[in-house]
């Protein structure tokens, strides 16, 4: 697993304070090609085991919580090349610097024109927007009797980004919001996300789409809180007086964190077996398990960073301190819809 973590850091305040990751950071991300991993092999994407996916975006967010969270929302939205046309699917992961960004909300319409659709809407909250090479939507499809919700993916030249994303913390993911003014786009670009709609064979494709937003988000997650307890240590050890409360707290904490880790990683490496298997598929008992799972690494991030959070004195309360910026980070992340009530 190649991550530069020091290369990745290096740049983290910087991107804070440009509202986007700066060029170096990009570069990174498509020299090790991490906005393919999910895209079929077919099409030029790596298409990599889903588990080995999921623990290199973890690693990523440990490195630097923005980062981290493009790198897997855009993979993310790679792995869709898995329903679309090959030829189409090709086409766009051909693209220089490919990236696709998007929002699952359906808060547009496509309409029936021809060989195509033109779409008008509004879509919040497409991280990585700045550097997206295409953008995926959700759309409710007139003129075809009865209305229905369909995905589609269309190219940047098409859009109009909005700069609109001002949280107190993931500055650097650029999560704007886009829009489209009747937009043509034909029909070969959109798409449905169901195992029985893939056009691409593999086991990566017969994954719930669900459950791989919830074990790839859960994973950034405990990225960005194993960073927190790291500079946390820091903090504590350099204390002029040394705390055995803080340094058991923190013991504890890390301990609580690596068992809930564990118990994910180890139901999701089964949900792979089950899915690698010949015609195979996840079964639904697993399903829920791996969802509890991945809720219960949410919660165990969260009380670490909440329990440790008041040892660390003054420092983690100034906004250009890296601590801070993780609490920061990671406070965002969780609001993710997935992990509201």
């Amino acid at each position: 697993m190649n991550v530069d973590i020091a290369r990745i850091r290096a740049g983290a305040a910087g991107a804070e304070a440009a509202g986007f990751l700066l060029a170096d950071q990009q570069a990174l991300i498509h020299e090790n090609g991490w906005l393919k991993m999910l895209a079929p092999r077919a099409a030029g994407g790596a298409e990599m085991p889903l588990p080995q996916a999921v623990r290199l975006e973890e690693a990523i967010a440990e490195a630097d919580g923005s980062m981290g969270w493009v790198v897997t929302l855009c993979a993310g939205a790679g792995w869709f090349a898995g329903f679309l046309p090959p030829d189409t699917a090709r086409e766009i992961i051909a693209t220089p610097n490919a990236c696709l960004a998007g929002s699952g909300a359906p808060t547009g319409y496509a309409d029936r024109a021809g060989e195509g659709y033109r779409i008008t809407g509004r879509w919040d909250i497409a991280s990585g927007a700045p550097m997206a090479t295409h953008f995926t939507l959700n759309a409710v499809v007139r003129g075809e009797g009865e209305e229905r919700i369909r995905a589609f993916v269309v190219p940047a030249a098409q859009v109009v980004v909005e700069a609109t994303w001002r949280s107190f913390g993931m500055r650097g993911t650029a999560s704007h919001s886009y829009r489209l003014d009747a937009a043509w786009v034909p029909a070969s670009h959109g798409f449905t996300i169901d195992p029985a709609c893939t056009t691409a064979p593999g086991p990566l494709y017969r994954f719930p789409f669900m459950l791989l937003a919830w074990v790839t988000l859960a994973a950034n997650l405990s990225g960005m809180a194993r960073h927190f307890l790291q500079l946390a240590q820091d903090i504590v050890a350099l204390r002029r007086t040394p705390s055995a409360n803080a340094q058991d707290a923190l013991a504890q904490a890390a301990v609580a964190l690596e068992g809930a880790r564990e118990r994910m990683y180890a139901l999701l490496d089964q949900a792979w077996t089950q899915a690698d298997a010949p015609s195979g598929s996840v079964g639904a008992a697993l399903d829920a398990r791996l969802r509890e799972a991945s809720m219960a690494l949410v919660l165990a991030a969260r009380r670490a960073v909440a329990d440790i959070y008041p040892y660390c004195g003054l420092r983690a309360a100034q906004e250009d301190s890296d601590i801070n910026r993780v609490w920061r980070d990671f406070h965002t992340a969780g609001q993710h819809a997935l992990f509201t009530p």
